[in-house]
């Protein structure tokens, strides 16, 4: 679990809170492949489990912060697409998070079926990149 603040803006308030990642597993069926969805063979799916709480103030959730790096500097961000057999419970998008509250869920993302990646990294505009190891 690792710390995180933000300082809010004109548009946003200060919020602060924790993150974390739960597990990774690779692959996760579904019926639609990831080599179709990316247009590329060899690719399958994968899911991220992660939970955020806050701790002050108010923020909104979004999978898009969430990115796998690969050994060769490789980073992969998340499907932009869902469908209704990907694993549950799904991380949702845009749900609002208030101070003892939390969101936890999986994150889908098209990978290469020959590969792990090796972290993941949360990274927003307001807060240094947080990294977890997957091996």
């Amino acid at each position: 679990m690792r710390k995180f603040s933000s300082p809010g803006d004109d548009e946003y308030e200060a919020a602060a809170g924790t993150v974390t990642v739960l597990s990774y597993t690779q692959p996760v069926p579904s019926h639609v492949s990831a080599a179709e969805e990316v247009g590329a063979a060899g690719y399958v799916w994968g899911a991220l489990e992660v939970k955020i709480c806050a701790t002050d103030g108010e923020f909104t959730t979004s999978s898009q912060p969430w990115t796998l790096a690969y050994a060769d500097g490789a980073r992969i961000e998340p499907s932009r697409t869902t469908y209704d057999d990907f694993p549950k419970p799904e991380y949702i998008e845009d749900a609002d998070v208030t101070a003892g509250d939390c969101s936890r869920g999986k994150i889908v993302y098209p990978v290469p079926g020959g590969e792990r990646p090796v972290e993941a990294i949360y990274s927003t505009d307001d807060t240094p990149a947080m990294k977890w190891s997957l091996s």
